[in-house]
């Protein structure tokens, strides 16, 4: 399970974009419930030997229910990311009408950074800006860039998340930003999934640059586990495992991909999340999986469309 991690999008809010989420979760979504949740997730995941748990701080309070696990829990050998640039302003409504605000300056930065750090402490290891797009303003801002640097000096791997149809365009800009010769960061996270499979190419050149590669959303919110296309049931069927396990063994398959992210909600979803540690899908399977693939901008279209839930 060593690559495998655990993504906590989904459980530090009431509200989220995947699907297959709502019946999996507390009816009242309180604070407390989600806390109680986000602790069972993490301790089934722990014992079945995942060592990677990714959260951010638009993820409502994904961060204080993490340290509050990880103070009662002292774990041991886990990386603990999380992510700044967007603010969750949902105030704990299903129905807010936004629910998180994007914002990569000098100033979000600093003040994230130091939320994150009281919450989590020394357990943070990688700290990311959230969803990098190659016109963020980040490119230009040499003081926001001379900052980040500063926490890479201190001890903190510094990377950043993509997303949206121009992911390839993100990562390959980002590979460049250096602050005084040296590369500013050293991990990126990226949605990979079998129909979104654009960023691939550029993954795998930041692996071989030595940067140390995620991928997330690898369910297509939860598509490919409530949706699975005709393929993915046959391959599910094949295996004895469900859709969602194939999903994630495909992205495990990709040689270039060091973390694979997964978004459970419950123990019982991790349970079937975890299959895809022993399905392999052969030479005969990966073509299929590729033929899936759709265009980046219908693909980022289709998902800008999901209901808050």
């Amino acid at each position: 399970m060593q690559r495998l991690g655990l993504g906590l999008a989904a459980l530090g809010r009431p509200a989220y974009i995947n699907m297959g989420r709502a019946d999996a979760l507390p009816f009242s979504r309180s604070p407390e419930q989600l806390c109680k949740a986000t602790w069972g997730v993490l301790d089934a995941a722990y014992a079945a030997g995942i060592r990677w748990v990714d959260a951010a701080r638009s993820y409502g309070r994904a961060e204080e229910f993490l340290g509050g696990w990880l103070g009662a829990r002292s774990p041991q050998d886990l990386t603990v990311s999380s992510k700044w640039g967007y603010a969750y302003v949902g105030e704990w409504r299903v129905d807010a009408p936004v629910h998180e605000v994007k914002e990569h300056s000098l100033n979000r930065y600093r003040a994230q950074y130091e939320e994150s750090r009281t919450l989590l402490g020394d357990h943070l290891d990688v700290y990311q800006v959230h969803s990098l797009t190659a016109d963020s303003p980040l490119f230009e801002d040499v003081p926001l860039q001379e900052a980040i640097a500063e926490a890479a000096a201190s001890g903190i791997r510094v990377g950043f998340s993509t997303s949206g149809p121009a992911q390839p365009d993100t990562i390959r800009r980002a590979l460049d930003l250096e602050v005084s010769g040296q590369r500013l960061f050293s991990t990126v996270q990226s949605t990979w999934n079998v129909f979104e499979q654009s960023a691939g190419e550029a993954l795998r050149e930041a692996h071989e640059q030595g940067l140390h590669v995620l991928l997330k959303e690898v369910l297509a919110n939860g598509k490919l586990a409530v949706r699975p296309p005709t393929l993915m049931r046959r391959l599910a069927f094949e295996h004895r495992v469900r859709p969602d396990a194939v999903a994630i063994a495909a992205a495990l398959a990709q040689p270039w991909a060091d973390t694979v992210l997964v978004g459970a909600v419950s123990p019982h979803q991790l349970r079937s999340n975890l299959a895809a540690a022993r399905v392999v899908l052969g030479r005969r399977d990966l073509p299929k999986v590729e033929s899936l693939a759709m265009p980046p901008a219908r693909y980022w279209s289709d998902r800008a469309a999901l209901p808050w839930t």
